[in-house]
Order: structure tokens, then C-alpha cells, then sequence
């Protein structure tokens, strides 16, 4: 097998046996960005220097004999959302074009404690705004399995890195999809643990929250290796939930026997592509070999989901956007008049047209008058949205649902409708308003050769049994083993 289409934990091992050393792997993984990003527009910044320094001094170990954390020494990249000290970070926007952060958010120094060696930051939606990775302010990053089609969104560029094999995994963040979503369209594993679970500090804020960070990968092992590094409680993240982390590795078994899947009626509705209808249907006669029972449930408020979400995020969004004021940092408009002045003119050159967008909405629901009739509204339908998945989880241990409507849509096809954009996240939207665990993984191929997501929800903290759920349906199958063809 070529170096690239290893997963993390192949490529760990065969450090580990000093097969390969990280040096290899990270000019590996530096040439393949030098040749097929181009093509593919995944990264905004790269560190080949301090990567090649990284990986030199990960083999230096190693051949002192000193035991290191299992990521040591594997090339990883980071959504260009999480703050990195020394290395610029603009979260795709104008507006932050020249920032370069003071200190490093939680989650990747994490990583960077395990010893990963960081290739560099990747595309995505303007402030995490967006399902197609096409509001970037710098370059429109495109889907591996098809060049002509988006990886999804926000984290379009951690999915299109890690499908065409231009690191071995990545952060991505999920607001209401923004890491499933991309997972579904390009044939990897993403996971949205919990809120709380991971923190948030050093994240740039979208919708506070309903922000949550992590993995994105080439299967389910990987995922659970990165969960394990990054999970845990941080005293800078007033969000963040003091609980004890298990070794998700623990939780990977091949047997269904007594697992009980639900399948929510409102997630199988006209308009789905019948070919990811047809491939979800088919991965439950594949849990029922394996020994699980099948139980249709109800989440009675499911349509409901996507007007909650756009009124709270937005409204989160024009609370947490204010900052970008032109006065502390980021970009500054010339030729100001007065203070009013520089602060219209450094914010309209600076946030694109979607995040613009999002900041009226957002400013109108908090508006007087209309606070009450929209943002307070939104929240009593927030309740009860997760109390129906409280509900269904006293009779199932985990949902399984499609996590796309679609397979990966073709650039440009939905920039000039954003209801449309807005509904590509119909059945991921709702696990971020419950606060919930969510993992998107590969289920199926299209006719057109283009990969299909199966989505696995389960209660608050029950991380495990999603990893339970997927690693048996994924050593069941063959999905994980595609490989995007470039």
C-alpha cells in the first residue's frame, strides 16, 4: 500500500516497527501537497519547515528508544478556525487576512503535546458559514472523488485533505454539520462529540453554543485515537464538562448482539437522494446480521430544526463578530473619517457576503421588539428537540440516519440559493442543537461514483456507543477502504 492511503494507526505501526520514519511520511505527504493541492485547494497555509523540523526530531526519539504517544510523529493538519501561535490563522476571511495568533487553542496544542507532526491549515467556510467551503475569502477547494463537485462544508478542507491523502488526519469544527456533512461527501469518518466534551478554547467563534470540535479521518480506529487525545476537560473553556475520558479505543467491537438502533421516521422523507436512501436501508439489514435489534423511533419536532438553527446561530454569531471591530486586530480599513467609519468600512471589506448575511439576521432577531417573537421562540423549540431525542433514547442506544440529502453537489450549484445551502444540513443541524454525539461514516458508493454518509447519533457522553455501532458496520463492509481516485 503507498504511503498516503495508510491510516493513522497503520502508519503508527509501521513507525513503531521503524519501517518508515516520520521523516518519510512527512516529505510524503508534503510532496503529495505540492503536487495534487493545486488541484485540489485544501490548504490556506503550509509548514513544510517546521513539519520537516517536527518529524526529525520525532525519529530522533524514536531511535533513542523512548516510548511516544501513538500520533507522534504522523502528519496532521488543522482547520484554519483553530488558533496557532507563530503560524497565521484567518478562519478563510478577509477580515483576519494578516493575523497570526499570540498563543494555541487547547485541542491542537493537545495534538501537538501527542507529538503530531502539523502540515499546515485548511480551507473552509468564511467563519465556519456555510455547507460548501465556496464562502472562503481565498479559494474554492474541491472534492477529491470529483474535482468538478464540493467536499461539503464548513470543513471542506480537513475532508479534502484527508480524502486525497494530503495528511492522515485533521481537526475540523461542526456548528450544525460542518464536520459530517464534509465526511458524507468525501467518503472519511468525522465525529461531533459531545458539547463539552472537547474544548473550545482558541476556537474562533461562530455560535458559541453549538460549536464543538473534532476528528476527521480515513476510519473508525483513527477517529477514536484522535477523541482520545483531544477529549477532557480545560478551566479556559467555561463550556468545557468535567468528566472522566474512556479510552475509546476500548469500545471497538465487532459484535451488535443486543445493541438497539433506532431509526427516527422523520429522517427517511421524500426529496433524499434514492440511492443514499437505498445505501442507509441497507447498512441496517447489516446491523440486524450482526445481531442488532431495529426499532423505529419519533423525533416529532425534526422540521422544525433548520429555522431554530438560523435564528440562534446567526444571533450568536452577530454577538461573537463584533470584535472584528478594525481596532485590536485583523484587517483595518484606510481613509477613515471617524471611529463610526472605520468600523463600516473595515467590516464591509472584510466578512463576505454570506457572513454579512448572517450577521443582519442575527442583529434583527435580537432586535427589540422581535427578541421575544424569534430568539426566545427558538430556544423553548431548541428544548424541545432535544427532548425528544431524551425520549428516544430510553428505548435505543444509538440513531441511524442519513447524513447528507445529497451526494457532493456541483460547485456553484447552490452559491446563488442559500435556502438550498441552508438544507443540505437538514439531518445534522438538530444533533448540535441537543448537544449531542454525532458521527457521519461511509455507508456506500453512488452510480456516479461518488461516496454516501451514514450518520450515527447517541445520547450525551455515550461516545462509546457510536464506536461501538461503527467500528462493527465499518468491519462488516468495505466502505472504508475507498480511496478518492487522484
Amino acid at each position: 500500500m503507498e504511503l498516503h492511503h495508510l491510516t493513522l494507526s497503520q502508519a503508527a505501526e509501521k513507525l513503531r516497527k521503524k519501517e518508515v520514519s516520520s521523516v518519510e511520511l512527512t516529505q510524503n505527504s508534503l510532496k503529495r501537497i505540492e503536487s495534487l493541492d493545486p488541484k485540489v485547494g485544501a490548504y490556506l497555509t503550509v509548514t513544510a519547515d517546521s513539519a520537516l523540523t517536527q518529524a526529525k526530531a520525532i525519529d530522533a526519539k524514536i531511535a533513542s528508544g523512548e516510548k511516544l504517544p501513538e500520533l507522534s510523529g504522523l502528519p496532521f493538519s488543522l482547520k484554519d478556525i483553530f488558533l496557532t501561535k507563530g503560524i497565521k490563522t484567518t478562519c478563510a476571511s478577509k477580515i483576519l487576512h494578516n493575523f497570526i495568533p499570540p498563543y494555541t487553542a487547547t485541542s491542537a496544542q493537545k495534538l501537538f503535546d501527542q507529538g503530531i507532526v502539523l502540515t499546515g491549515k485548511l480551507n473552509m467556510d468564511e467563519f465556519a458559514m456555510g455547507s460548501s467551503t465556496e464562502t472562503s475569502a481565498f479559494q474554492q477547494t474541491k472534492n477529491p472523488w470529483d474535482l468538478s463537485r464540493t467536499p461539503g462544508g464548513s470543513s471542506g478542507g480537513s475532508s479534502a485533505a484527508v480524502a486525497a491523502g494530503l495528511c492522515y488526519g485533521a481537526l475540523g469544527t461542526d456548528t450544525g454539520g460542518s464536520i459530517r456533512q464534509p465526511a458524507a461527501l468525501t467518503g472519511i469518518v468525522g465525529l461531533k462529540p459531545t458539547y463539552g466534551r472537547v474544548s473550545r478554547f482558541g476556537v474562533i467563534a461562530f455560535a458559541s453554543s453549538l460549536d464543538q470540535v473534532g476528528p476527521m479521518t480515513k476510519d473508525v480506529r483513527d477517529c477514536a485515537l484522535v477523541l482520545n487525545a483531544i477529549a477532557g476537560y480545560d478551566d479556559r473553556d467555561s463550556t468545557s464538562f468535567k468528566t472522566a475520558v474512556p479510552d475509546y479505543t476500548q469500545s471497538l467491537k465487532k459484535d451488535c448482539k443486543g445493541l438497539k438502533i433506532g431509526v427516527p421516521k422523520e429522517y427517511f422523507i421524500p426529496g433524499t437522494d434514492p440511492e443514499i436512501d437505498a445505501a442507509v436501508r441497507k447498512a441496517l439489514e447489516t446491523y440486524k446480521e450482526l445481531g442488532a435489534e431495529i426499532h423505529e423511533v419519533s423525533l416529532p419536532h425534526t422540521e422544525y430544526a433548520v429555522p431554530t438553527y438560523y435564528i440562534l446561530a446567526p444571533a450568536e454569531a452577530s454577538s461573537n463578530l463584533a470584535r472584528y471591530d478594525g481596532i485590536r486586530y485583523g484587517h483595518r480599513a484606510e481613509g477613515a473619517k471617524d471611529l463610526l467609519d472605520l468600523y463600516v468600512r473595515s467590516r464591509s471589506e472584510g466578512f463576505g457576503a454570506e457572513v454579512k448575511r448572517r450577521i443582519m439576521l442575527g442583529t434583527y432577531v435580537l432586535s427589540a421588539g422581535y427578541y421575544d417573537a424569534y430568539y426566545l421562540k427558538a430556544q423553548k423549540v431548541r428544548t424541545l428537540i432535544r427532548r425528544d431525542f431524551e425520549e428516544a433514547f430510553k428505548k435505543v442506544d444509538v440513531l441511524v440516519t442519513p447524513t447528507s440529502p445529497s451526494h457532493a453537489f456541483k460547485l456553484g450549484e447552490k452559491t446563488d440559493d442559500p435556502i438550498q445551502m441552508y438544507l443540505s444540513d437538514i439531518f445534522t443541524i438538530n444533533v448540535n442543537l441537543a448537544g449531542l454525539p454525532g458521527m457521519s461514516l461511509p455507508c456506500g458508493m453512488s452510480a456516479g461514483k461518488l461516496p454516501i454518509g451514514m450518520q450515527l447519533i447517541a445520547g450525551s457522553f455515550q461516545e462509546e456507543k457510536i464506536f461501538h455501532a461503527a467500528y462493527a458496520y465499518e468491519q462488516a463492509t468495505q466502505w472504508h477502504q475507498m480511496r478518492a481516485p487522484l
